[in-house]
């Protein structure tokens, strides 16, 4: 199995920026894709951007032109950078794995956008 810790959450005000990290250990050999979601109060979780093992990337409209997502293999990490926060970035963040046709979650770190 993998596990994934999320650090970085925390207040920010509207126009800031943000760097999320997030650590795998465990069984970490074999993971595909990795990624970040959200889920904001009474809402359902969303992608917000994933990274391929050879390094493609994808994001989601809303946070496309102002975030990065990144990915060290060898330290089995994946980050996500935000800038240009907004209040509706407000959000539980979770990092994600895909192995072997399985998908590992993190507990998940808040993001809090003060407007």
């Amino acid at each position: 199995q993998v596990q994934l810790v999320e650090s970085g959450g925390g207040l920010v005000q509207a126009g800031g920026s943000l760097r999320l990290s997030c650590v795998a250990s465990g069984s970490i050999f074999n993971i595909n894709a990795m990624g970040w979601y959200r889920q904001a109060p009474g809402k359902q979780r969303e992608l917000v951007a994933r990274v391929t093992d050879s390094g493609s990337t994808f994001y989601t409209d809303s946070v496309k032109g102002r975030s990065t997502i990144s990915r060290d293999n060898r330290k089995n990490t994946v980050d996500l950078q935000m800038h240009s926060l907004k209040p509706e970035d407000t959000a539980v963040y979770y990092c994600t794995a895909d192995q072997f046709g399985m998908r590992y979650w993190g507990k998940g770190t808040l993001v809090t956008v003060s407007s």
